[in-house]
């Protein structure tokens, strides 16, 4: 069970920040949001560990609050998390989440040099109760071995108790063909023979 510790927010977001704390909110479950605000370098480590798609047990004071990380704000210079938005949830009941995709194996159409793979999807949306929703999903490239060959989002390995959403029929991975590059030949300029011919005829006369 991967925990957080919150506190209720005082102060300003700026001054906040000062203090390395992270303002948040929490809000779901037929509850207004409530702004607090969390360590920056522990929210960094939950981020890492548990991704958009694990339950975080935010502790505020005595209170345990199940949530999922639901949208992150950043700092466009240093990328740096500004704001975050946790999502309450019912530990008992199923949710729908994307869970991202993580790509392994080189595919043998690469290896043999007939083609490059090309990854269209990058997250599938998934249904389960939240202690088994996977953190990632793992695409083994490996299977790709012809240029007629894909990988569809059914074909997925999902664990036990994960449902998929997305439509099974969704491409996941495929082979696009290499193309040879054909060396342009230079434009004939024919005003230049045209003038060289009738040089040509005139030296002759």
């Amino acid at each position: 069970m991967i925990t957080l510790e919150a506190k209720q927010r005082t102060g300003s977001p700026e001054a906040l920040r000062t203090q390395d704390l992270i303002p948040a909110v929490y809000y779901g479950a037929g509850s207004d949001a409530v702004s607090i605000a969390v360590p920056a370098k522990e929210f960094t480590k939950v981020l890492k560990e548990a991704g958009e798609t694990t339950a975080v047990i935010l502790t505020i004071g005595g209170e345990k609050i199940s949530t999922l990380i639901h949208d992150m704000q950043r700092d466009h210079v240093t990328g740096a998390v500004t704001h975050v938005d946790f999502l309450i949830i019912d530990m008992k009941k199923e949710i729908e989440v994307s869970v991202p995709l993580e790509f392994s194996g080189v595919a043998d159409v690469e290896k043999n040099g007939l083609g490059n793979v090309v990854k269209s999807l990058h997250e599938v949306e998934v249904r389960a109760l939240p202690n088994d929703l996977p953190h990632t999903l793992e695409v083994d490239l490996t299977s790709l071995a012809t240029l007629d060959d894909q990988i569809h989002a059914k074909d997925i390995a999902l664990p036990k108790g994960v449902t998929l959403v997305t439509d099974g029929e969704e491409v996941v991975a495929a082979v696009a063909a290499f193309v040879e590059e054909v060396e342009e030949a230079a434009p004939v300029d024919l005003s230049a023979i045209e003038v060289e011919k009738k040089g040509k005829t005139e030296d002759e006369a």
